[in-house]
């Protein structure tokens, strides 16, 4: 019975620690907001968490109520009651009102509510292990929508920058459309490109406003849309290491997986429970009595330990008994399947960072190879010899948009490894930028 106390102090515990952050009061967004602040309001109010919330508080009733499911009971029955005595009797009072006090208390009934208690203390485990999940599903889901914000800005940069190019080569190439040194063909030629810039341009401020939009939805913040955000300094030089350690880690500890067992060792407890409901019951009852008219059968206090045997219960059961080993068998399937689905998530997780990874080298070789071209483009235009300075700086632009990319798709894969560990996503940052964010 200790265990099972201690076991139930802990579930309580991780409830409140779970819960705690979610009625925390909406403030406005910090600005600049950054990622580690981000990650953090990820656990404030939100529908999908109060939906898990909700669900967990009613798993804690229903183990609540199951272990009340022994406790001592107690009513009390009165009447108010005129008679006609037999001629017989020698007490020829007509009233006979009377008061009762009844207490009665299951004793034992032989595994039946254990095997309740155990069931319920299950299922409460897993929707504690489900919200876990779902909180990182939360932070995963505000990281994926910070990075966006962030490429956005970056796009809308980079197409600002192709737009005023081409502004500048339209406008030149109208000066010299006054001056008879350009045909009207270049000239519309030139629009178009600008006009397609500008396009680009209008898209990808729309598109600012609506990743901006994302992460204040998922936020629950919707009419708070974050104006400026601060660049992550992120940990990209992990080494990923060997495959077969990070399954063994994740078929371990993976929230969702033990969501899932919980799951099981539900069902098979209810299972236990149904087939013990025709198990016999040992009770013990007190009644103590009032009665205004005297008889001899009539006693003021009695006790009893009654003893109950069903002695057939037709097949109720019996079925009973089967839907429960069915959903046994139900979750049984589930737990292989979500094992096998774990395995397939590490096995694509592991590979991507390796080809991430390259890329990033990839990368890293193209941008050295773009500044050098932008210096001699530089010093090309410095001594007014043809150059294509512009769209050098229009490439310069581009590929650091796709490093951008690069890392935020890194660190977003290793955040999707580390959930699948259990580890919950508080700190995306090294510790040298959070102390610079302090």
């Amino acid at each position: 019975m200790s265990g099972r106390w201690n076991r139930g102090r802990l579930i309580a515990a991780l409830f409140v620690f779970l819960c705690a952050p979610f009625s925390q009061a909406a403030e406005p967004l910090p600005t600049p907001l950054t990622l580690r602040q981000a990650l953090l309001l990820a656990d404030g109010e939100h529908p999908q968490l109060e939906q898990l919330q909700a669900a967990l508080a009613i798993a804690e009733a229903a183990y609540a109520g199951a272990e009340a499911d022994d406790d001592l009971t107690g009513g009390v029955e009165a009447a108010l009651r005129v008679i006609e005595p037999s001629p017989n009797s020698t007490n020829q009072e007509h009233y006979d009102s009377w008061l009762k006090l009844r207490l009665s208390k299951r004793l034992y009934d032989f595994g039946r509510t254990e095997q309740s208690i155990a069931a319920a203390d299950a299922a409460r485990e897993g929707r504690v292990w489900e919200l876990l999940e779902l909180r990182q599903q939360r932070r995963l889901q505000v990281m994926e929508a910070f990075f966006g914000v962030l490429l956005a800005d970056l796009k809308y940069a980079r197409e600002n920058e192709a737009m005023s190019i081409a502004f500048i080569r339209f406008d030149r190439a109208q000066n010299r459309q006054q001056l008879g040194e350009t045909s009207d063909l270049e000239v519309l030629r030139l629009q178009r490109l600008f006009e397609l810039s500008r396009r680009r341009v209008i898209t990808s401020q729309n598109r600012q406003r609506i990743t901006r939009s994302q992460l204040a939805i998922s936020l629950n913040r919707p009419d708070d849309l974050p104006a400026e955000l601060e660049f992550p300094t992120l940990a990209l030089g992990r080494e990923a290491g060997e495959l077969e350690p990070w399954i063994e880690k994740v078929l371990q500890d993976n929230p969702s997986l033990k969501a899932v067992r919980a799951a099981v060792s539900a069902a098979e407890q209810q299972l236990h429970a149904a087939q013990a409901a025709d198990n016999p019951v040992i009770r013990g009852e007190l009644e103590a009595g009032a009665y205004q008219r005297q008889l001899g059968g009539r006693n003021d206090m009695s006790a009893a330990l009654v003893f109950e045997l069903p002695l057939f219960s037709a097949s109720r059961v019996d079925a009973e008994t089967a839907q429960r080993r069915a959903e046994l068998r139900e979750r049984r399937a589930e737990l292989a399947l979500k094992q096998l689905e774990l395995r397939q998530s590490v096995l694509e997780l592991w590979m991507e960072l390796q080809q991430l990874q390259a890329e990033r080298i990839e990368l890293e070789v193209t941008s050295d190879y773009r500044e050098l071209y932008l210096d001699r483009a530089r010093a090309r235009y410095e001594m007014e010899v043809s150059s294509d300075l512009g769209d050098s700086m229009v490439r310069e632009s581009d590929i650091r948009l796709k490093q951008a990319q690069n890392d935020f798709n890194i660190a977003l894969t290793w955040a999707k490894l580390d959930a699948l560990t259990g580890e919950l996503l508080t700190d995306q940052v090294p510790a040298e930028a959070a102390e610079g964010e302090r």
